[in-house]
This record gives structure tokens, C-alpha cells and sequence, in this order.
């Protein structure tokens, strides 16, 4: 008996350490979420969700910066977010209230010259609030607070605390990482890479939005300075979703119904409060970035292009700047690897699956 449960422990131990050392061989993938987490539900927080329901990565925490609404607002929903999802341990860190140089009025004159931006985010006529007040939520109060800290020193502290291990996910206007680039020069190089949603190049679509201004996107256009910035820092890599593939994407009655079968938190969260409109589709912006990061084989086609903003303040401010690599400028511009076409039934089950399964535990992924 005592030989018996000598090999007992011994094969217990075996297995632990094999299972050890598959976790050493394949750590946790590192990232910070920098987003305009409008919510409830909507394609910020559904991306929010889609990394924190991986079970492959650590979120180190979730930036909040001005864009679809304001920041103080925007920090409420992901506070709240986290509570239902049961991540509360995840940091949630205010960032900036307004763009490097864009402002309302300044908008505004702009319009009366060029004509009228449909989409301002924060400043959309039929939706603007003073930029401090937080509505009534619908989804309720949140009762964990944000950390006392500025989000672009949160951003520095955690590229020094795991440097080169650190992802950067950029889901909203990119005015956070160009105030870190302004207090540290070498955070863009101490990161692992970039990924973002956003930027317009060529896109087949009749939508309105796009169809007569196709090299406008709103997370360039709301802040092109900071873009102007982020874009020319030396990042080991960056990778972009442009609208080009995002309206690709759908959230469709039949991708809810399947994720209202499920109990998880995170499909008890959609079912309360993910809307579908098949009139007008609700395109999966931020989710599909988040999704490619996460399994870069659901993009089936990329080129490498030369991205910069055109923040001249003319007609064209705010809008997206394209080269290829033959007729790139001679300074300042970086590689971006840029997204074309997606597997959309691919990109569908992931997200579905991520949406029903059940929440990582804090520390036990």
C-alpha cells in the first residue's frame, strides 16, 4: 500500500509539474485596454468584453478616454461592466476629458465652412451633456471606484513594470498614448506593439458615412493630433482595423439570440442590454480588433501601409493619410499592418463562444 500511493504522489506530481510547465511555455498575453467605453453594451464595452472573457490573456487594466461619450460617464459604464462580469479586481483608470487641440467651437466653425460631421461623439447635437455630469445608468450605480491615477502614468508604470510584454489596444481617440509619448519618449518602444481600431482607406460601402467621405473615421477625426503623434512613435508593431473591414461585421438578432441561451455574466449583461437594429446594422468595430488580436486567423487579408492623419485644419482635417511603401514620405511615418478582409463566420463563433463562456477568475484564468 505504501509503494502504491508513493507512485500515486509521484504521478500527481508529474502531472503538475507537466501542467506548470505548459503554463510557463504559453504565459498569459499581456495588454491594456485604452477605450471609449460608451455604454451600456455597444461595441466599446462588447470589446472590453471579448479580451476579458479570454482566458489567454491578463488585462493589466482599462484607460478611459473621451470619444462616443464623455470620460466621466464612460468610467461609470466600465466600472459597471466590471461588477456584473465579475472582474471587479480589473483597474479602471480616467484618462483624458478633452482633445489635444480639437475643440467644440472650433468644430463647429469648421462645419460652417466644409459641412456638416453626422457622428461627433460627445459633441453629437442630439446627445450633448455638460462634459462632468453622469446620467442615471441604466444598468445601475457602480459601487468599485476608479484608481486615483491619471491614465497616462498608468499607461508608462505598466510598459517599465513588463517591458516589451505589454500590449496597447487602442478603441477609441488615441489622446491617452500621445500624452504617455509626451511624458516618456520611450513608452511606444517599451510596449510590445499596438492594435487599433481606426482609420478609413478605401471602403466598399453605400453607407452615407462613408460613401461621401471615405477617408473620414471618428477615432482619428476626434483627436488627429494625438493620432498624428501615436502614429509616428517607434512601436515594435502596429496593427489597424479600419473601417474597411470592420462594416464587414454585423451584431445580428441571430448572434444574441445564441448568447441569450447562455447564463454566463457576460451573456446575462448582452441580453439586459445589447441591442440589434437590422434597419441600420450595428458594425462590430472594436470587437473585431479585439477578436483579430486575439486570433489574428480570422483576418484573411493584410497589407502593409504607411499611416499617418492630415491635421492641416483645412477640408480635410481629421481625415486619414495612406501610403504604400513605394510612395511613402522620406521621414516620420511607421508599417502598420493593416486588416482588409475578415472570416465573418469565424469572427461570429468567437465572439459567441467568448460571450457564453464562463468569466475568467481573478488570478486563475
Amino acid at each position: 500500500m505504501a509503494t502504491r500511493a508513493i507512485f500515486c504522489l509521484a504521478l500527481v506530481l508529474t502531472v503538475l509539474g507537466f501542467a506548470r510547465a505548459k503554463a510557463s511555455a504559453n504565459p498569459l498575453r499581456k495588454i491594456v485596454i485604452d477605450e471609449d467605453t460608451a455604454g451600456p453594451a455597444g461595441t466599446d464595452l462588447q470589446a472590453v468584453l471579448v479580451l476579458i472573457q479570454s482566458r489567454r490573456i491578463q488585462p493589466l487594466g482599462i484607460t478611459v478616454v473621451t470619444g462616443d461619450q464623455w470620460r466621466d460617464e464612460e468610467v461609470a459604464h466600465a466600472l459597471r461592466l466590471l461588477e456584473l462580469a465579475g472582474r471587479p479586481d480589473i483597474p479602471v483608470v480616467p484618462g483624458a476629458v478633452y482633445p489635444l487641440v480639437r475643440t467644440l467651437p472650433g468644430t463647429q466653425l469648421w462645419q460652417e465652412r466644409y459641412g456638416r460631421i453626422e457622428y461627433q461623439g460627445a459633441w453629437t447635437p442630439a446627445r450633448f451633456h455638460p462634459p462632468f455630469l453622469v446620467p442615471p445608468l441604466a444598468e445601475g450605480v457602480p459601487h468599485i471606484m476608479p484608481l486615483h491615477e491619471d491614465a497616462a502614468h498608468f499607461l508608462i508604470q505598466m510598459v517599465h513594470k513588463f517591458p516589451h510584454q505589454v500590449t496597447i489596444f487602442e478603441g477609441g481617440p488615441m489622446t491617452n498614448l500621445a500624452l504617455a509619448l509626451s511624458l516618456d519618449p520611450h513608452f511606444a518602444r517599451l510596449a510590445r506593439g499596438l492594435v487599433f481600431m481606426g482609420g478609413s482607406i478605401d471602403p466598399h460601402t453605400t453607407d452615407p458615412e462613408f460613401a461621401t467621405s471615405p477617408q473620414h473615421e471618428f477615432n482619428l477625426w476626434f483627436d488627429p493630433e494625438a493620432a498624428h503623434i501615436v502614429l509616428r512613435a517607434h512601436w515594435p508593431r502596429i496593427t489597424c482595423t479600419p473601417v474597411d473591414v470592420s462594416i464587414q461585421t454585423r451584431f445580428t438578432e441571430s448572434m444574441l439570440r445564441q448568447i441569450k441561451r447562455s447564463e454566463t455574466p457576460a451573456a446575462r449583461y448582452l441580453a439586459k442590454f445589447a441591442q440589434v437594429n437590422e434597419q441600420h446594422p450595428d458594425y462590430m468595430w472594436d470587437e473585431l480588433a479585439a477578436a483579430a488580436w486575439l486570433d489574428p486567423s480570422i483576418i484573411t487579408e493584410e497589407k502593409t501601409l504607411y499611416i499617418d492623419v492630415d491635421i492641416s485644419h483645412g477640408a480635410g482635417y481629421g481625415n486619414t493619410l495612406t501610403w504604400t511603401p513605394a510612395d511613402k514620405p522620406t521621414t516620420g511615418v511607421q508599417p502598420v499592418h493593416v486588416q482588409f478582409r475578415v472570416n465573418v463566420a469565424k469572427f461570429d463563433r468567437l465572439f459567441v463562444r467568448l460571450m457564453t463562456t464562463p468569466t475568467p477568475k481573478p488570478g486563475n484564468p
